[in-house]
């Protein structure tokens, strides 16, 4: 009797635990099923929200269009760095440290995920019609030399292909820009060298405008003189889509812009750009040259420095992202940090270890003061972070190869074009009068 009262209540337990089991299943279906079946605006971001979006910077790699280390390179250390340590908390440092344009080092960059750079060869417009290509060369040469430096988690990349190899290998894909027409000293050679040298971006101009191409300032200034891109201006747009060489419209002025759009046969970069809709800053883009971007396939990659998006917090930087993203679809927009090129960056986006934190809002939907906004797909966010750069960067190249029997562009600057800039008096001149027509 007492056997069969023990096998009773045995009986009732394990019945008790199979219901209870049974209980917590059908909840644990239950719950994803209301979350992603609702019409509702809550299962709708339930649903949207599935994922953090930083697990997409696992997925795809995140191509940052603009860090001006390199420069930090040559101001704080002259270039010197077979002893200075890149993979260490640089904001320790007494001179980096103090810096408020020192953003990046090898722990933050692993800890924003970031998975290709292109790393930017600038200096100052002061070098036009000096020393600027063996300045810029320098540059080239400490880019290199860092990479190699590093090879545990950098690999110096060329090509689109090179930045998915480095990706595949949790390395960071590494590349060289050239920030403005004044390194290439007007000389269609100096740019075919930069791209032997590895170059694969080059921007038009920076703040100082060169004979053929006008610099964004002139749009703030109401009695300059435009020249937009000149004849042989045409002939650099050419040579680019001809090397393979991506056209990088950041800081150019708005007819530059427009004439670059118009002449290229490839798609065109804007390496660190923002809405001038959103904040009406000469160095920002306009809704216009959004919308030839379109017809162009090209792609205008964010920049965070808060004297151009207009504010010092991320929700700034989100609101350029979003505005341009209703204008040009979500197929042409990256971004383009400017990295230890500013001295000043939004709360929340202090430097390149924050990336992950702004895929994590653009997939919520919501600013910092918790206003809503429509919250970007997987999809978006992986264009946004890599795919859309790749894109443009393969037909760039596809250009290069249907133009591989086209001979180099050889014309030479007319020296008239340097008399109209007002520079005939420069000490390069000497060797530039033959060129008289």
């Amino acid at each position: 009797m007492i056997n069969l009262r023990r096998a009773l209540s045995n009986r009732k337990i394990l019945a008790a635990t199979v219901i209870g089991l049974v209980a917590i299943v059908a909840v644990a279906i239950a719950v994803p099923l209301a979350v992603n079946s609702g019409d509702d605006d809550d299962g709708k971001a339930a649903k949207q929200n599935a994922f953090f979006g930083r697990t997409v910077l696992d997925e795809v790699p995140l191509i940052d269009g603009h860090n001006d280390l390199p420069y930090n390179l040559y101001s704080f250390e002259r270039n010197r760095i077979n002893d200075f340590n890149l993979d260490r908390d640089l904001k320790a440092d007494p001179k980096w440290g103090n810096s408020k344009s020192s953003h990046t080092d090898i722990p933050r960059l692993l800890e924003g995920k970031v998975g290709a750079q292109f790393w930017v060869a600038y200096v100052s417009c002061t070098t036009q019609y000096k020393d600027a290509v063996e300045r810029t060369l320098e540059q080239i040469d400490v880019i290199k030399r860092m990479v190699a430096q590093y090879p545990k988690y950098m690999k110096y990349v060329t090509s689109a292909d090179g930045i998915m190899q480095a990706f595949k290998e949790k390395k960071i894909g590494s590349l060289i820009a050239v920030e403005g027409g004044h390194s290439m000293d007007s000389r269609l050679a100096m740019l075919r060298m930069f791209y032997e040298l590895g170059v694969r971006y080059m921007t038009l101009t920076h703040t100082c405008n060169t004979p053929w191409a006008d610099a964004s300032p002139v749009d703030g200034n109401s009695t300059a003189v435009l020249k937009n891109v000149t004849e042989w201006g045409k002939n650099v747009i050419w040579e680019m889509n001809r090397l393979g060489m991506l056209i990088d419209v950041s800081h150019v002025s708005h007819g530059v812009m427009v004439d670059v759009l118009t002449e290229t046969k490839a798609p065109v970069i804007f390496s660190h750009s923002s809405s001038h809709q959103v904040y009406p800053h000469h160095r920002n883009v306009q809704d216009d040259v959004l919308k030839m971007l379109i017809d162009n396939n090209g792609i205008i990659m964010v920049n965070f420095y808060t004297s151009f998006i207009g504010g010092k917090t991320i929700d700034y930087v989100i609101h350029h992202l979003n505005y341009i993203k209703s204008v040009t679809g979500p197929d042409h927009i990256g971004l383009g940090g400017d990295y230890d090129g500013v001295d000043s960056t939004p709360e929340g986006l202090e430097d390149v270890s924050k990336y992950p934190d702004l895929f994590d809002m653009l997939a919520n939907g919501a600013y910092t003061n918790g206003t809503t906004f429509e919250p970007w797909s997987r999809d978006d966010l992986q264009k946004l972070a890599g795919l859309n750069l790749l894109r443009v960067f393969r037909e760039v190249e596809k250009v290069r190869d249907t133009m591989a029997k086209v001979s180099p562009y050889e014309d030479l600057i007319p020296y008239q074009e340097f008399v109209d800039a007002g520079v005939e008096d420069q000490p390069c001149m000497s060797d530039m009068e033959i060129h008289k027509s």
